[in-house]
């Protein structure tokens, strides 16, 4: 027994004297074969790590005292000192009974600056590299954030930057880094070229696509900068063009960008095949999972015999029969689509099969890119969380919000497998842009304040955090102001509550004999209903007030204005509802979908008001000619209110004028005082609109330039207010009409539209008002 343990302790004693050794090269053992087995050590020497401390090398070992350990988890260790950053080299040996870490510090950071830059900031540009003050000075660490700034100035067309860097030393370990840009020329875009399209244009085409070619603008739009991104954005945007308007054979054959150094300029090419256009054949929904009928989720599919082919329709599907299958307790359930080709009619049958797939749950999901949106504003757009069941229909609808959210330029979500078979890792990559804006509007008014001009601030992801926040400011010639203030708190308490309030203040001077203003706010909270029907409340509080200086100008008012400005200043206290509906496929260029509203709001929780309100508006768009891309939309409209008490007031009633109906003044139309011809506002009324855009001829249409042509109709009538002592006409109905044309424009500066429209049905004593011009929007 005695023999045995001398033996044994002879062969520990020898395996913790041998040396081993580890520095960056790798690990080397100087020992026999004897000293390879697990060695045990009693405690850590630390030498060399004076910046740092001991204790920060120490907690990146592998090896503790006490714990066998290996010449494995000596190179594990070496490599975990090295991913600090804070070490230039690393030796680890054991020494009788205590294993001995060497390090050599490198120098730390002081200062880092950037010269020669003025197209990126110096606080953007701090956010892109990864040396930083106080951080450990890695060449390797430098000259990757050299890359990383050329990236960045290749993002805004600046793909032949230079960038160089000086280190200077300022003692005690410590130096200073420049990174001195030459920043260069801009690169452009001279043309984009399309080859193998026959069913759309060229012009078409370029105006699906995010890149485009450089104007006298484009330094103001920045659309005109090339990336290998946006090139694949570009094609994923053709491809779902095509797919959604009955290409499903579409494919890009190839696409490149051909840089002329001569002229900095990119040409980019398209290589297209189109495929026949097909039509929606037999559509069916089977299903092999037990309990769960196909034909009682017929009435979920949005697809229909005999329609163009539409792969979001095939899409919003899917996704409302995965979302029924799994409310009835088969969250596993499997939605795919299977096409049923007829060549000679160019028809698809779409047959959805459910089934009962595999059985997963996420086990995270990982965001990347998004360098100023907080994580958890882009978690919350996902129906589901870690540990829950895996759904990739849920995947899809995921993918729309974040789009719809405006706060990235792509957005791509993929899945790889997680720690077991039944895991899934669920990768969001985006790509974070520009929310924040400045924006300018302007209008013009023949029959009061003349030329109007609106400013506003605009941010739609506040701090990251996805609020939305705006401040405006506005006035016209004739002394009218407007100041606004608007906040938005999309996620109210962690639900899919849009919360918020505004607050406003409006006065003008537009009428010759008295001034009006209001001011007040309204606290409001939208709750999403389906993924296009919402509701909204909300509570408004209004203090109105009638004023005039001059005696002269007291005595040309009506009885009824003469009231207004004798009682001064009225309130007003009321809350409403709202409910929208919206299947726009777009915000800015809708073509095809639906936007209606219904309100009804009930004033008389104090105040000087009290009436109920109902009204309404919907508006359809479709495309007529998807190759002369012809869009058509047809929009009606009514409201009525009545009074709960006495009367009604003036600024209670409904107003009409040329936002509804063109070719008419700003409460141009229905009843007003005979003799002085104020307008008083009607109890009822309706209104229908017709209009047609399309592309303006002989202009590239890349460059949203659009001509259309519109027809207006619309009567207000009836009258609440006392009008003891005045003479009203106009409380009849009688219905006005109008025509025009209009000029559309997206400009960099906004939507600007100018409209020239011809009363054809009116009155004597309307007001009208042939010319309207406006613009909005941000830059």
């Amino acid at each position: 027994m005695k023999a045995g343990s001398k033996f044994l302790n002879a062969v520990s004693a020898f395996a913790l004297s041998a040396s081993v050794v580890a520095s960056g090269s790798g690990v080397v053992v100087l020992a026999s074969a004897a000293s390879a087995e697990a060695a045990v050590i009693r405690s850590v020497q630390v030498r060399g790590a004076q910046r740092a401390g001991e204790e920060a090398v120490r907690s990146n070992l592998t090896i503790q005292p006490g714990v066998s350990f290996s010449g494995a988890d000596i190179d594990e260790s070496v490599k975990r000192l090295y991913a600090t950053g804070y070490f230039s080299d690393v030796k680890i040996n054991v020494s009788g009974n205590s294993l001995v870490v060497t390090v050599a510090e490198n120098e730390l950071v002081n200062q880092v600056v950037f010269n020669g830059n003025r197209k990126i900031k110096d606080d953007k540009l701090s956010g892109v590299v990864q040396t930083q003050p106080l951080g450990p000075y890695s060449q390797a660490m430098v000259n990757a954030d050299v890359e990383r700034i050329r990236t960045a100035y290749s993002q805004i067309g600046r793909s032949d930057v230079e960038i160089t860097t000086q280190t200077v030393n300022v003692g005690q370990g410590r130096v200073n880094i420049a990174f001195v840009i030459n920043e260069g020329d801009r690169t452009k875009i001279a043309d984009i070229n399309f080859s193998g399209n026959q069913a759309y244009g060229d012009g078409r085409l370029k105006a699906v696509i995010v890149t485009k070619e450089s104007g006298p603008l484009s330094f103001l739009t920045r659309k005109d900068v090339y990336s290998p991104d946006k090139l694949r954005a570009d094609e994923d945007a053709l491809r779902q063009f095509y797919y959604n308007h009955g290409y499903p054979d579409f494919r890009i054959i190839s696409s490149d960008a051909q840089l002329d150094a001569t002229t900095n300029k990119y040409t980019i090419n398209f290589s297209v095949e189109e495929g026949p256009r097909y039509q929606f054949g037999d559509i069916n929904v089977e299903s092999s999972v037990e309990g769960v009928n196909g034909e009682e989720l017929q009435g979920l599919v949005e697809t229909t015999p005999g329609a163009v082919y539409d792969a979001r329709e095939i899409q919003k599907s899917m996704e409302a029969i995965s979302k029924q299958v799994a409310s009835k307790g088969y969250p596993f359930a499997r939605v795919t689509p299977r096409g049923d080709r007829n060549l000679q009619t160019n028809t698809i049958g779409v047959s959805y099969m459910v089934d009962q797939g595999e059985r997963a749950y996420v086990e995270r999901i990982e965001i990347r890119g998004n360098t100023r949106t907080r994580d958890y504003v882009i978690r919350r757009e996902f129906d589901f969380s870690e540990g829950d069941a895996f759904n990739q229909e849920m995947i899809s609808r995921a993918k729309r919000r974040l789009e719809a959210l405006g706060y990235f330029t792509s957005v791509n979500i993929s899945t790889t497998q997680g720690t077991a078979v039944d895991r899934v890792v669920v990768v969001v990559d985006v790509e974070d842009q520009s929310t924040g804006s400045f924006g300018i509007g302007a209008g013009y008014s023949a029959g009061g304040d003349g030329f109007i001009l609106e400013a506003s601030v605009e941010e739609k992801n506040f701090l990251g955090r996805g609020q939305y926040v705006r401040v405006a400011a506005g006035g016209g010639l004739n002394d009218s102001r407007t100041y606004s203030l608007s906040f938005t708190e999309p996620y109210f308490l962690g639900y899919r509550l849009a919360a918020g309030f505004d607050v406003f203040r409006s006065e003008t001077s537009s009428n010759d004999n008295y001034d009006y203003s209001e001011q007040g706010f309204t606290l409001r909270v939208t709750a999403p209903i389906t993924e296009d029907l919402a509701t909204t409340f909300r509570y408004t509080y209004k203090q109105i007030e009638y004023e005039t200086d001059n005696n002269n100008d007291y005595n040309d008012l009506s009885p009824i204005y003469q009231d207004l400005v004798d009682h001064g200043k009225y309130t007003q206290s009321s809350v409403a509802q709202t409910l929208t509906y919206n299947t726009l496929d777009s915000q800015t260029m809708a073509r095809e979908g639906i936007y209606a509203t219904f309100t009804h709001e009930f004033a008389g929780l104090g105040g000087d008001s009290e009436f109920y309100k109902i009204s309404g508006r919907a508006r359809y768009f479709q495309t007529l000619s998807t190759e002369a891309d012809l869009i058509g939309s047809i929009a009606v409209g009514a409201g009525h209110v009545f009074g709960t008490g006495d009367n009604l007031n003036v600024f209670d009633q409904f107003t009409l004028g040329g936002r509804q109906v063109r070719g008419f003044d700003n409460n141009g139309i229905g009843p007003r005082t005979k003799d002085d011809g104020d307008p008083l506002g009607g109890t009822t009324y309706f209104t229908v609109s017709a209009d047609a855009s399309m592309p303006f001829p002989a202009v590239p249409e890349d460059i949203g330039l659009r001509l259309a042509a519109f027809a207006d109709a619309g009567t207000l009538y009836g009258n609440d207010v006392k009008t003891t002592g005045t003479d009203v006409e106009g409380t009849g109905m009688a219905w006005r009409a109008s025509v025009g044309l209009g000029v559309m424009w997206a400009s960099p500066f906004g939507n600007i539209r100018m409209d020239y429209a011809i009363p054809v049905l009116k009155e004597d004593f309307d007001e009208t008002q042939e010319f309207r011009f406006s613009m909005a929007n941000q830059f």
